[in-house]
């Protein structure tokens, strides 16, 4: 059970970058024009039209559920006063949680998700695992056990005053 009033920073952040829904609008477009010429009207879709059943099948994934599941994903991030909450819906079903004593170092930083992480998403880097779903900002952790995480943030200074808040609320000094 989640005890609402203990959460101290709170942010949601979703898809919604022009560019991914502008390919992602013209791959549905170009389902929807393959399904009427093969379908409706007859004709085969290119050189080596696929079967009715195969091509209707590929409308149903990348014309209509891939963008429903990236409409649907969203990177949940909440600093509580028992750790740092993050949540990556729908490839998580539950939030996870950084104990407070786990995290050795923090620091707001600038990055290039494609450069340094491969790009949006989950991703692996040589900076350690990030979280991300747009902007160049967020807070980096650096755990006591090794790894590193990007929490991608819109809002990077308020997350790392909020975690300063719980972690050291006298002084707001960045672990060490």
């Amino acid at each position: 059970m989640i005890d609402k009033e203990r959460v101290i920073f709170h942010e949601v952040q979703r898809f919604r970058q022009v560019w991914l829904w502008a390919f992602l609008t013209t791959i549905l477009l170009l389902a929807i024009y393959a399904v009427i010429l093969q379908l409706a009207w007859g004709k085969p879709f290119g050189n080596n039209p696929a079967p009715d059943i195969i091509l209707t099948a590929i409308v149903a994934i990348f014309g209509v559920a891939f963008p429903v599941f990236f409409y649907l994903m969203k990177l949940t991030t909440e600093v509580r006063s028992d750790g740092l909450y993050f949540r990556f819906f729908p490839l998580h079903r539950f939030f996870h949680r950084i104990p407070w004593e786990d995290i050795k170092e923090y620091e707001v930083r600038t990055y290039s998700a494609l450069r340094d992480y491969g790009g949006w998403g989950i991703r692996y880097g040589r900076e350690g695992k990030a979280y991300n779903v747009s902007g160049n900002a967020g807070v980096h952790l650096e755990l006591h056990n090794g790894d590193m995480i990007m929490i991608g943030s819109q809002r990077p200074e308020e997350l790392a005053s909020a975690m300063a808040q719980v972690i050291h609320p006298a002084k707001d000094k960045r672990l060490s």
